[in-house]
């Protein structure tokens, strides 16, 4: 006979089985990720039918299997059923679920990120359907906070390079911070050229001293010796070794003032509210953090299309 277990877990993926079976992806907080067949929960009058939709919190009996266990017993604990009857709330409850796939551990509790899941689903679901905003904060609200619970936050207080606290000018309209995906996060504008220019100029002074005889020229122009001018140089590309030798890192994308302050804000329990934001300093939020949570993760977030075709099609959001 097989051996048995309990079990309180939030489904987070479903996949057909044969003609009536069910194959269920939960995360449990006794013991993370479980896969786990619902016998006939695709039949009209199965018990295990709606018990084993998307979403649904059940406390569960099942028998441990060969290759994969078997739910015996399901009861109902809680529903978000007003997640399914706005677009928007059900792409980024699943956008929410693909993150979770990626962290959940297999045999180990869980109780820290099935209660954080569970948390975000319960505010998405509190959003009014009249604040399109509002699903973006909390998406990018819950990205933010599964980010930190696996050890993967971004760096947005500070400057990565000069360490240096980071505070938005809302006096100056043009006021920008750079995001580095490989750096890890925020990046001072002003840091940045100033490695670089100190870049050129330590390559400039090796030039000189390895190159005695030789002019010179601008960054991005190959000089050559004075007593053979038309002579190839045996120099290498200036601008590619400044780059390397300073690790000058690459801008994935640039902020205003008020994205960097909300990207700020994300650190905190609750969402504050902050005047001026608009739905576009949202979705420029979201889109840094789908960008580095992917780099992360290592893999595509796919549900995150279904966010840009939504806010596309219902409010002239160009993403």
């Amino acid at each position: 006979m097989s051996r048995t277990y309990k079990a309180t877990g939030i489904n987070l993926k479903t996949q057909a089985l044969g003609e009536s079976d069910k194959i269920v992806t939960i995360l449990t907080r006794e013991f993370g990720l479980i896969r786990a067949v619902a016998p006939g929960a695709r039949k009209h009058n199965s018990s295990l039918g709606g018990r084993s939709g998307m979403f649904v919190v059940n406390e569960l009996l099942i028998a441990k299997g060969r290759s994969l266990d078997k739910i015996t017993q399901a009861q109902t604990l809680k529903t978000y059923p007003g997640l399914a009857k706005d677009l928007g709330k059900l792409a980024a409850s699943q956008y929410l679920a693909e993150i979770v796939l990626c962290e959940a551990l297999s045999e180990q509790p869980q109780e820290e990120l099935y209660d954080l899941f569970n948390e975000h689903l319960h505010r998405l679901e509190a959003v009014s359907s009249t604040n399109p905003s509002g699903v973006l904060a909390h998406l990018a609200h819950g990205v933010f906070h599964l980010l930190a619970l696996a050890g993967l936050t971004p760096q947005v207080q500070i400057c990565c390079l000069s360490q240096r606290p980071l505070k938005p000018d809302f006096t100056d309209p043009n006021w920008q911070v750079g995001f580095s995906i490989a750096a890890g996060g925020t990046i001072s504008l002003e840091a940045r050229e100033r490695l670089r220019r100190e870049g050129e100029r330590e390559i400039r002074e090796m030039r000189k001293d390895q190159y005695p005889m030789t002019a010179v020229a601008p960054l991005g122009e190959t000089p050559r010796p004075h007593c053979l001018p038309n002579a190839p140089s045996p120099i290498p590309n200036t601008q590619t070794v400044v780059v390397h030798r300073q690790e000058i890192p690459v801008i994935s994308s640039r902020l205003s003032a008020m994205e960097l302050a909300l990207l700020q804000h994300l650190s905190q329990p609750e969402i504050m509210q902050i005047d001026g934001a608009r739905d576009h300093n949202w979705l420029s939020v979201e889109q840094i953090l789908r960008q580095y949570a992917q780099y992360q993760l290592g893999r595509p977030i796919r549900s995150a299309t279904l966010i840009d075709s939504y806010f596309a099609a219902n409010h002239d959001a160009t993403v």
